[in-house]
């Protein structure tokens, strides 16, 4: 029995649009608030049933046109968006960074969608059914154990010996605002660092402007290497949005494990000093999130490397300091 839908082209694409919403809704509301699950499933199924779907109801039983069924799908994926910021579900910025995979998933539905429409009508209510249960299904599947810890490392080369360095990388002085975009987008940065004790045992506050990390020094090896472990560790970034958003995925699916400064005295009297973080996300696909979690542990290792050089470079020299030759003043990543 063929559907009861309105062969107006306008009224179509509403009805298309106004079935995508409530069952994208509803699917993305459980598996992130009833499963907890950030993954494949949100990222990449969601926005692929967002734009079958649009595409299907817009095009089925009527001839219609692979563009119209590409502005229905962005259409649906555009007020979809805009509902996660009314109802404080994500802020602009989680928005922004998923904007590519949601683009390009809502893109190959519409495409998929719109052959299905026009050639194969039972086929393409079938291909949503497997969707509506796939989502769910996958959703459940990609909740487990946290992927290992892996490491991310910074480095600059710093006008004055170890021993200099030493001194500002063990508790640093407060750090002027941020001017880059990540931080002014709503990232969290640091603003400086305290230590209470000495030698391994001491704990170390870095402080960021959501919260600090509190770091129990492990490794206390003046003037080469300082390490620590992370006890505590505040949220990752502020949303940008009309409310006070708490998303699920600003506690436990960012997480710092570890972290440690090494110092290399080198011969023309400079220090190579480097920074590395240990730390795991539950974002999948794992790769494209890593990309977005790698530039910013860079830009906050970046903003505290940058900060220590500047400050040891404007202590006084030992009489003995050897003359500095030329260094590099990059990043190596």
């Amino acid at each position: 029995m063929p559907l009861a839908l309105p062969a107006d082209a306008l009224a179509r694409r509403a009805v298309a649009i106004l079935t995508t919403l409530p069952v994208a809704g509803a699917l993305t509301a459980w598996g992130i608030y009833g499963l907890g699950s950030y993954g494949l499933a949100l990222f990449a199924l969601t926005p692929l049933l967002i734009g079958f779907l649009a595409a299907v109801v817009n095009g089925y039983g009527r001839t219609a046109t692979r563009v119209e069924a590409t502005v229905t799908a962005f259409l649906a994926l555009g007020l979809f968006t805009a509902g996660l910021v009314l109802f404080a579900v994500e802020g602009l910025i989680c928005i922004a960074m998923a904007a590519p995979l949601a683009v390009l998933f809502t893109w190959l539905g519409a495409v998929a969608g719109h052959a299905a429409a026009d050639r194969h009508r039972g086929g393409s209510l079938l291909t949503v059914g497997v969707l509506l249960v796939a989502i769910p299904l996958l959703s459940s599947a990609e909740r487990g154990s946290p992927p290992p810890a892996e490491p991310v490392t910074t480095r600059v080369v710093v006008a004055a010996p170890p021993e200099r360095v030493w001194r500002e990388v063990v508790a640093f002085s407060p750090l002027p605002e941020p001017d880059e975009w990540l931080f002014r987008l709503g990232i969290a940065y640091p603003i400086d660092a305290t230590i209470a004790g000495t030698g391994v045992g001491a704990v170390r506050h870095c402080n960021f402007n959501t919260g600090s990390f509190v770091e129990p020094v492990t490794v206390w090896d003046p003037p080469h290497r300082l390490a620590f472990d992370v006890r505590q560790q505040p949220v990752p970034l502020r949303e940008i949005s009309f409310w006070d958003v708490d998303a699920p995925h600003l506690h436990d699916f960012f997480v710092s494990r570890r972290g440690e400064f090494r110092l290399t005295a080198r011969e023309d009297g400079t220090t190579l000093l480097e920074g590395t973080t240990w730390y795991y996300h539950d974002l999948r696909p794992a790769f494209y999130w890593r990309w977005w979690s790698n530039a910013i542990v860079h830009a906050i290792h970046a903003r505290v490397l940058n900060h220590v050089r500047s400050e040891a470079e404007k202590s006084p020299a030992p009489a003995s300091a050897p003359k500095h030759g030329p260094r590099d003043s990059g990043f190596s990543q």
